[in-house]
């Protein structure tokens, strides 16, 4: 358990006396057991960790008491105490309770300016006195202390405490460690208790010796809060009045007992209403203890605790003293003060922080309103002057409107308001600059202002992000901010579904334009804006497409040409609308634009293009650049890249980097849980779990699923997903439900292409699990045809697939071979590998028993090969069923290649002939074919002339950073 008061002032201490250690059953009687074998003369060694509060002080007063009834010698002390400070003051304040002659006799005395009492010549038998070096006391003087505990133990066993030993001198530290080595055939229980997550190297030491065991103490829990409450005031206590207890409290001991004694001394109801979750609320009984313990204290402790409340933290020490207007010599001894009230905790003389957030908000509250807006504008002040982020100096800012409107302070919002928008954080943005903003100020506001404040509203409040970039757009005095306005506002009306408008403002723009013979291609980068923001909102696409131009016939020789060639292609590809065109078009954005001169989401969308043309290796080219030059966690790209990225791994059956590359873009801390940037990410890595044959993980992804899933085109190919892990359940019901929803979705949101989702794929299977083959067929026939007319092969041999699936046995093998003959051409490893499991399936089945084995055999392979392993597992058993007996699959890929296999293969790619390979490494040419051959097979090739790229593609895959 954990203790239930303060080890410091008696006022912590209800009725004088301490009350015992709740919920440490396991740990008393670890301690116990070892305290028996050290009374029977064994050595024992302890670190107890926890945070202050925790109860370690409780814990070593109950191990002292039982080691007292076994008859050991207890010895203790707390470091840190004051006159603890000087080199091994720690251990002689030990060590002076051990020895014989008290401390007259120890080996060595500390420094002058020791408490009285101390400063006596070194004793003899002895060295003579040491200058100790802090930092590194001798070898000799640490025998000869440890000798005093060797004496000492010769008499009987001991028990030896430090509490706090974290905050011991660097001498005493270099002691204990050296006496914890040395305790075998010592009657010696060393117990040593510290702070967790402190940087105490000779007590991690300490920890690492094999006689070691470490205790780590844990809250409390429900439970014992309730044993605590009946503890300290007798009572029970009902389940919801300790929970709110827990939650306010964090199971920290120390805290609930002040809470606990708090309303038993203010006799208040113990109801949940006074444990408010820790925030803006505090509690009650807190907030008056705090109140009543500065109250008692000088006017400077009271100051300079507000100054810290203010600042929070960890707050520089200094800028604290100069906000509670001391010196520093007065506000460290207010400090000092603080610190023995138990509001504060200092890990060393710059590391500070409150004993809990509640008793900062205690301060907090004590302060009139005006009092606080005074210390948050001078604090702001002091930061900003003393070179803090401006982040920093906006927290102070946003809580001082008056302040907020100087010049200074606007510049540092503005600052801060971009940090955040860099960091996908609009809605931290929008509260930032609407500090800059009053409400009825923003006809006289900089229309420069104005813009950032519409675009950060732009994700939060559209309707304001309308008004105020409309304002700017009025007032804006010079082009490039309003052509930045312009594109922001007619961006936001587009997302809105007012195009009309948006395409109004547009035509206006290129008429000013023109009237003053302006080569500007501005134009081109605002339509593009607009036909972009279009594909977030339905209605937008299907008005655009009756009134915007689709030309691609644009020469792409300019960044906004190219943005406006990306952007009218990927609409026409959703639409499996001139692919053929819109393919060229997003070719020729790739080959004249780079990362370095256009923007990442224009060519991201010329990526997309290609991948919804079905021709995902181009498409993983293109994303795995611009993951390389972008500066990830910084753009705003980001999580849509990743997930495009993700998507083009899955579909060349990379599924190894589809995980790696969904779990960066997933834990990027910056993506707000159940927002629209994840769905794509979850519905691809939920689709790679699936085939991986993940259960347990993909379970666990089903938290994000909530019912209904927005209606947009992100979050539908998580409803395809789900329904396909429906379908992998055995409930093909339900995943007709949500399969045929995403069609019906996919279809209103003019999103027809068969490759830009699979949910028609998965809609197939689950028409033929419910015994529908007819619908399967009619699925299936329309994706083969537009698959044929746009010239899309994984969906070609997708559709041919789920259509041999649909007819009858002898119709299959076909169908099979060309969607095999089809996929070969491809690197859609894991539909081919899809595919040939079906055919040698079918050869089998119609009784050709050798060819299925073979065609089989070649899924079996390819499906180990690329992690797929449920479709590894129905290739294993459809291969036994051939009468077959595999082995171990081959390695596949570039790690699988043996070192002579990979200098070959390298030199072939090279265009070296077997001739010069074999001259070269001095072997036959025929040990290089054989070579060759092998590094055909691991890497899936069919001849040298796939060899470079294969290579040079296997490479890049390790430069992807994101872990799985």
């Amino acid at each position: 358990m954990t203790t239930a008061c303060a080890s410091g002032s008696p006022e912590a201490r209800p009725h004088g006396s301490r009350p015992k250690p709740v919920e440490r059953e396991r740990e008393l009687a670890v301690l116990g057991e070892l305290a028996r074998r050290t009374a029977a003369g064994a050595p024992a060694l302890v670190i107890l960790e926890g945070p202050d509060g925790i109860g370690k002080t409780t814990l070593l007063c109950a191990l002292a008491a039982q080691a007292r009834s076994l008859d050991l010698r207890v010895v203790r002390t707390r470091a840190g105490q004051e006159g603890h400070r000087l080199p091994l003051s720690s251990a002689l304040a030990l060590l002076a309770e051990l020895h014989e002659g008290g401390p007259d006799g120890l080996p060595v005395t500390p420094r002058p300016g020791i408490p009285s009492g101390w400063d006596i010549e070194t004793g003899s038998p002895g060295p003579a006195w040491y200058d100790l070096d802090v930092h590194n006391p001798s070898f000799n003087v640490l025998a000869e202390l440890h000798g005093c505990v060797r004496s000492a133990a010769a008499r009987g066993p001991l028990l030896i405490v430090v509490d706090d030993a974290d905050h011991a001198d660097h001498a005493s530290l270099r002691f204990l460690a050296h006496t914890a080595r040395r305790l075998a055939g010592l009657p010696v229980f060393l117990v040593l208790a510290r702070r967790g997550g402190t940087d105490v190297p000779a007590l991690d030491e300490v920890a690492a010796s094999p006689l070691c065991q470490v205790l780590r103490l844990r809250p409390l829990t429900r439970d014992g809060v309730g044993l605590l409450t009946r503890q300290l005031i007798g009572v029970e206590t009902g389940p919801e009045f300790q929970d709110a207890c827990l939650a306010a409290t964090n199971g920290n001991p120390l805290t609930v007992t002040q809470f606990l004694m708090e309303l038993r001394d203010e006799e208040l109801p113990l109801t949940a209403d006074y444990f408010t979750p820790m925030g803006e609320q505090d509690v009650p009984a807190v907030r008056l203890r705090v109140t009543r313990l500065l109250q008692r204290q000088p006017e400077a402790t009271v100051q300079g605790a507000r100054a810290l409340a203010v600042l929070g933290d960890g707050a520089s020490l200094e800028t604290c003293a100069r906000l509670a207007h001391l010196d520093n010599s007065v506000f460290d001894r207010s400090l000092l003060v603080l610190i023995s009230l138990g509001l504060i905790t200092a890990a060393d003389s710059t590391s500070w922080c409150f004993t809990h957030a509640l008793i900062r908000n205690a301060v907090l509250a004590d302060m009139s309103d005006e009092e606080r807006a005074a210390a948050h504008g001078r604090a702001a002040r002091l930061l900003h002057d003393g070179g803090e982020s401006a982040a920093d100096v906006a927290e102070h800012l946003c809580r001082v409107p008056t302040t907020a409107a100087e010049p200074w302070a606007r510049v540092v919002l503005r600052e801060a308001a971009r940090e955040a928008m860099r960091q996908l954080s609009p809605e931290r943005a929008v509260e930032l600059l609407r500090a800059c903003v009053p409400e009825g100020t923003e006809s006289d506001c900089d229309p420069g202002l104005l813009t950032e404040l519409g675009l950060a509203e732009t994700w939060v409040d559209p309707e304001a992000s309308i008004r105020h970039l409309t304002s700017a757009l009025e007032s804006a005095p010079y082009s490039d901010l309003r052509l930045r306005t312009l594109g922001a506002l007619t961006g936001t009306l587009t997302r809105q579904g007012q195009v009309a408008r948006a395409l109004d403002l547009l035509a206006r723009y290129r008429s000013d334009a023109a009237a003053s013979l302006s080569a500007s291609s501005a134009p081109h980068l605002l339509e593009a804006q607009v036909l972009l923001a279009a594909t977030a909102n339905r209605a937008s696409i299907a008005e655009l497409l009756g009134t915007a131009s689709f030309d691609l016939s644009l020469p792409g020789e300019t960044t906004d040409e190219r943005a406006l060639l990306a952007a009218r292609a990927l609409i026409s590809v959703t639409r499996a609308n001139r692919v053929a065109e819109s393919l060229a078009a997003a070719r020729t954005v790739c080959r004249h634009g780079t990362p370095a001169t256009d923007s990442p989401g224009h060519l991201a969308c010329a990526a997309s293009v290609l991948l919804y043309a079905d021709r995902p290796h181009e498409a993983e080219l293109v994303c795995r650049q611009l993951i390389e030059a972008t500066d990830a966690p910084l753009d705003r790209t980001c999580p849509d890249l990743l997930a495009l990225s993700a998507d083009t791994h899955l579909r060349l059956g990379s599924l190894d980097a589809a995980l790696r590359t969904t779990a960066g873009a997933l834990g990027n801390s910056t993506v707000e849980r159940g927002s629209q940037q994840r769905a794509l990410s979850l519905a691809v890595r939920l689709h790679a779990l699936i085939d991986v044959g993940d259960p347990a993980e993909f379970t666990s992804l089903e938290a994000e699923l909530h019912d209904p899933l927005p209606d947009s085109w992100q979050w539908n190919e998580l409803l395809c997903a789900r329904g396909r892990l429906h379908l992998v359940r055995q409930e093909p019901k339900r995943a007709l439900e949500d399969l045929l929803e995403c069609g019906r979705r996919q279809t209103a949101w003019q999103r027809t292409n068969p490759a830009v989702s699979s949910w028609w794929y998965w809609a197939g299977h689950a028409h033929l699990a419910v015994g529908d083959s007819r619908a399967a067929l009619a699925l299936a026939e329309e994706a083969v045809a537009t698959a044929r007319s746009a010239d899309l092969p994984c969906v070609l041999g997708a559709g041919l697939g789920l259509w041999a699936a649909a007819v009858c046995e002898d119709e299959r093998p076909p169908l099979l071979e060309e969607a095999e003959q089809v996929l070969v051409g491809t690197r859609a490893a894991l539909l081919r590998a899809r595919v040939r499991v079906a055919r040698g399936v079918a050869l089998h089945r119609l009784g050709y028993r050798k060819a299925a084995r073979e065609v089989a055999r070649q899924g079996w392979e390819e499906s180990y090969a690329i992690g797929a392993r449920s479709l590894h597992a129905d290739a294993h058993r459809a291969l036994l069923a051939t009468g077959a007996r595999p082995r171990q699959p081959v390695s596949r890929g570039l790690d699988a290649l043996t070192q002579s296999e990979s200098q070959v293969a390298r030199l072939a790619a090279d265009g070296r002939s077997n001739a010069w390979i074999a001259e070269k490494l001095f072997v036959t040419q025929r040990t290089v074919e054989a070579h060759l051959t092998s590094a055909y097979r691991k890497l899936g090739l069919s001849g040298r002339r796939e060899l470079r790229t294969a290579l040079e593609m296997s490479e890049m895959d390790g430069a992807v950073v994101h872990q799985r």
